[in-house]
């Protein structure tokens, strides 16, 4: 695939700012919604590529659709372009959050709840976009269809975000095993930048900082260090997306006396009817703090807290895994690792995207009509977004 013009860090910011304020449905619809804009539209990278890079982030600990978010600005206008992906991506819901904590506005009556479902429904047909289009990609015969649909039968079976990581790791053996090194195709390099050495400073800096915080907590006493420390190892230390960051969070701030319970479980409601990312939750939370910073400090505080680890960990294992997709064997153990994402993508089009989407025949109806504005009518997805909210509100 030709390579397009890098762009501007403005440039990059405006288009993550569009996703940032279209992009309903949680991580699996995030990842299909890049799919469209950035392979299919502006052919930033190939679809092999772009795959490649959904499962390092799978691999890494964190929110694994803002991480290739990061990665692809990353790619287009370098550490500048990362910020401001991660930016337009993110301040959006985030800003909003904290709103809402501060009592600015009740989001409850901001938005009908028919709007919401009605961006829920969307969300089905981004998926199943995503799920074809990849599947047409990467699954073009028996053995990988047969990966496929083995590792979207485990995890909808087992639903674990490390029974996900296992299924991956399972499925490059089966790749070894199914495909020679000679049978794998040519080397597509992902467009980003980063040397080794930087790569091992950023991963330093990341352990360091995951080791050294709860010492500094402890050493020196601070509010703004303990949250700082808290949201960092949540962060950090978390596989599978949003949702399961939620325990890590509710430990460290409700028995602390930070956050009220109520106000917790108010604040998790409101991020659902968010676009982008779901640990802009942190944002909120740290707007609610009844200690140390608040409001707009505590709010921003938390939220670069627990987002720089998903920086650190992109900008230092893309140089390695890199290195490694150049290696015939691990070719081969791609084409299976690929099928088995695609796996995954289809097992989170059942559950959670169809499941808490599609409650009657009138949403199913709705969803398919979305699906034929994206595939066929070729409509902007953001302009289907609107509509579908419009339909939900109608309904």
């Amino acid at each position: 695939m030709p390579r397009t013009p890098a762009s501007s860090p403005w440039q990059v910011f405006l288009i993550f700012l569009r996703l940032g304020l279209s992009a309903f449905g949680g991580p699996v619809a995030h990842l299909g919604y890049f799919r469209d804009e950035f392979v299919t539209r502006r052919r930033w990278l190939s679809e092999r590529s772009y795959v490649d890079l959904v499962t390092l982030c799978q691999f890494l600990p964190g929110p694994a659709s803002s991480q290739v978010g990061i990665a692809l600005g990353l790619s287009r206008a370098g550490y500048r372009g990362a910020l401001a992906a991660w930016l337009g991506f993110t301040l959006p819901s985030a800003l909003v959050l904290m709103l809402i904590a501060l009592g600015v506005n009740g989001f409850g009556s901001a938005i009908p709840a028919g709007v919401l479902h009605g961006l829920h429904v969307v969300a089905v047909a981004v998926v199943a976009q995503a799920v074809w289009g990849m599947g047409r990609t990467l699954c073009p015969d028996a053995p990988r269809i047969t990966l496929m649909l083995v590792a979207a039968a485990l995890v909808l079976v087992v639903p674990s975000p490390w029974v996900q990581v296992g299924v991956m790791v399972a499925a490059g053996v089966a790749g070894l095993l199914l495909f020679a090194p000679g049978r794998a195709s040519a080397h597509e390099p992902l467009p980003i930048m980063v040397g080794k050495r930087a790569g091992v400073c950023w991963l330093t800096l990341f352990f360091v900082l995951l080791v050294g915080l709860p010492l500094l907590a402890e050493r020196w006493p601070s509010p703004a260090l303990a949250m700082f420390d808290a949201f960092y190892r949540s962060g950090s230390l978390v596989f599978g997306g949003g949702h399961v960051v939620l325990p890590l969070l509710q430990a460290e701030v409700v028995p602390t006396g930070w956050v009220a319970g109520e106000t917790f479980l108010a604040g998790y409601g409101a991020t659902q009817a968010m676009p982008g990312p779901l640990f802009t939750f942190a944002a909120f939370l740290g707007a609610s703090m009844q200690v140390g910073p608040s409001g707009w400090a505590g709010g921003l505080l938390c939220l670069v807290a627990i987002f720089v680890p998903s920086f650190l960990l992109v900008m230092g294992a893309v140089p390695f895994w890199e290195q490694l997709r150049q290696n015939l064997s691990m070719q081969a153990a791609m084409l299976g690792i690929n099928a088995a994402v695609v796996g995954l993508l289809l097992a989170a089009l059942y559950r959670p995207v169809w499941s808490s989407a599609i409650l009657r025949p009138a949403d199913l109806g709705l969803a398919l009509v979305a699906l034929l504005a994206l595939m066929r009518w070729k409509l902007p997805p953001w302009l289907v977004v609107i509509g579908c909210g419009v339909a939900g509100w109608l309904m």
